[in-house]
């Protein structure tokens, strides 16, 4: 569908960012105080990869007065507009396809990544080669690699990666599957992908410490690298993935601070890692701070859109979609943002949150609360705010085929089914 673009693509105000989204999204007045919600207490430090509540007075402001005050803020970062092209015609077709830009980069990462897990006992191959068979979407290598072509271009580089770029993208992958193997056994989980998972085939025992070899890999991978700004980065998510699992396991008696808590605990667990990723390899060509902290700040918004949508699959697909059994969060004893939001209808869910759905019927009794409330479409509202956040950030960097994939990716994330 052509969309006519209403206003100029001049950096210093990203103001188109917003009327995309709306487009893609079709917020309402309603999803706004959703945005509003998620957006206070939560802001991100600067530069920091860590989530605290801000005593700024716009960081506990509605999202249009938010996005007010870093169009303000952005006047900083570029003094030179680009000429007016409002008559140019913006079609989400004509678009790149993320996966299609991003593939000649990605070709060979799971060939890189088995080089770094190279070891000569065949088992503990097998265990440490059982998840980078290729199959996988490379999510996260895909957004990292976009936004470092996107800051080359806007550093006023050709967009080729450099080796440390391309060497995040696989760190990236591998903290990933790591978490994965330690998040199964964990849950005791017995499908990861459509597949059979490692602790099922080999056992916790072996599971963990192939979770713990793939982590050490990366590590050195990181340190080769030779920055440490990078490494403290990257650092960053380590703690926050078990920061994160820890804050997993308990639960706040406060409905207010209960979603706070699931928003924290979303960060750390999913946001984390692409914030991080994203803002590591823009330190690698960009020395700015701000620039820094637009590749952060879409990763961060980009991530936790992911894990909200993710958490809504969860009602709404069935097994063969997901790859894992549905209601998978229930049955854990975790309440995500469709129960949190159902409880403001059916206050019986607050016993059922509290005792983490343990006694007998607790789960089929909450599935049907949240299908009976409006939790899913709130959820759904929260996650397209969270996206049209990301792309008020990255609507930022100059234009370019990466950038306008990373704007297509939000809306990929709030569509897709699996």
């Amino acid at each position: 569908m052509a969309i006519p673009w209403r206003h100029c693509w001049r950096w210093t105000t990203g103001a188109t960012s917003t009327s995309v989204l709306e487009t893609i999204c079709g917020l309402n007045g309603r999803s706004a105080t959703f945005a509003a919600l998620s957006l206070r207490g939560t802001g991100a430090v600067a530069g920091s990869g860590k989530e605290r509540l801000s005593s700024r007075p716009e960081d506990t402001t509605s999202i249009g007065n938010y996005i007010l005050t870093s169009r303000h803020k952005s006047r900083l970062l570029y003094p030179t507009q680009k000429p007016c092209c409002c008559k140019r015609i913006h079609s989400d077709a004509k678009l790149k396809d993320p996966f299609t830009l991003a593939q000649k980069d990605l070709n060979h990462l799971y060939d890189d990544i088995k080089k770094e897990l190279f070891v000569s006992k065949s088992e503990l191959k097998s265990l440490c080669d059982y998840y980078f068979d290729g199959k996988g979407k490379a999510f996260r290598p895909m957004i990292v690699v976009l936004m470092a072509r996107a800051c080359n271009i806007h550093s006023n580089r050709d967009g080729d990666l450099l080796p440390g770029q391309r060497s995040i993208a696989m760190i990236s992958e591998m903290i990933h599957t790591a978490s994965l193997v330690h998040d199964d056994v964990i849950d005791g989980s017995d499908k990861r992908r459509g597949k059979t998972t490692i602790n099922e085939v080999w056992g916790e025992r072996k599971a963990i410490l192939a979770g713990d070899f793939i982590l050490s890999a990366a590590s050195m991978a990181l340190a080769r690298i030779g920055n440490n700004t990078v490494v403290s980065v990257l650092s960053q998510v380590i703690e926050d993935l078990v920061r994160g699992e820890f804050m997993q396991l308990g639960s706040k008696e406060n409905e207010s601070e209960r979603f706070k808590h699931y928003l924290e605990k979303s960060f750390k667990k999913t946001a984390s890692l692409i914030a991080n990723s994203c803002k590591a390899v823009s330190i690698l060509v960009n020395s700015d701070p701000e620039v820094q902290e637009i590749a952060f700040q879409y990763g961060r918004n980009v991530g936790i859109a992911f894990q909200l949508v993710d958490d809504v699959l969860d009602f709404t697909a069935c097994a063969s979609q997901l790859g894992k059994p549905s209601a998978t969060d229930l049955k854990l004893g975790l309440a995500t943002g469709p129960v949190l939001f159902a409880c403001q209808q059916f206050p019986e869910l607050h016993a059922m949150i509290m005792r983490r759905f343990s006694t007998t019927g607790d789960v089929d009794r909450a599935w049907q609360y949240v299908l009976e409330s409006d939790g899913v479409d709130q959820t759904n509202y929260l996650a397209q705010s969270y996206c049209r956040e990301a792309i008020r950030q990255i609507s930022l960097l100059r234009p370019s085929p990466e950038r306008d994939a990373l704007i297509r990716l939000t809306e990929m994330v709030l569509t897709r089914d699996k």
